[in-house]
């Protein structure tokens, strides 16, 4: 899919959201600008996220968690190389715990993640547009 704008990003994150039930993970993965934050935002609108113009990249917290007809738990791994580090978050506590966790900087922790995820590659194109690609793998 390719989006022009922000809140087209948005929009694809709500319409996933409306699929997600706890317990499901989707690992986002994009370069810096890629859209990944942008794309959590409509998950957190579309799982009941009050004010979901309030998630932000936890990029120095690491873990910020949001409130919603099922809760989110939003981890971002661009501060963290190593995966030991990673693993020192009990990382495993909340990819297997009764919200959605959304991980953006996926691909440092491939090995952890759980098999059954959706996983969306988000791609800058040019200037607002995006290219946005989703694989659910959770059958």
């Amino acid at each position: 899919m390719i989006t022009n704008s922000a809140e087209e990003t948005m929009a694809i994150g709500e319409k996933l959201a409306k699929k997600l039930m706890p317990g499901d993970v989707v690992a986002l993965y994009g370069n810096l600008g890629s859209g990944k934050t942008t794309f959590t935002k409509g998950i957190g609108r579309g799982l009941g996220v009050k004010d979901p113009s309030r998630i932000n990249s936890p990029t120095f917290v690491l873990i910020k968690e949001y409130r919603g007809r099922v809760p989110v738990c939003h981890i971002d791994l661009y501060r963290l190389d190593d995966l030991k580090d990673i693993e020192d978050l009990a990382i495993e506590e909340y990819i297997y715990g009764d919200w959605v966790t959304v991980i953006e900087w996926a691909e440092k922790m491939e090995c952890l993640l759980p098999e059954k995820r959706i996983s969306v590659k988000l791609k800058l194109k040019s200037g607002d547009k995006r290219e946005v690609v989703i694989e659910d793998i959770r059958d």
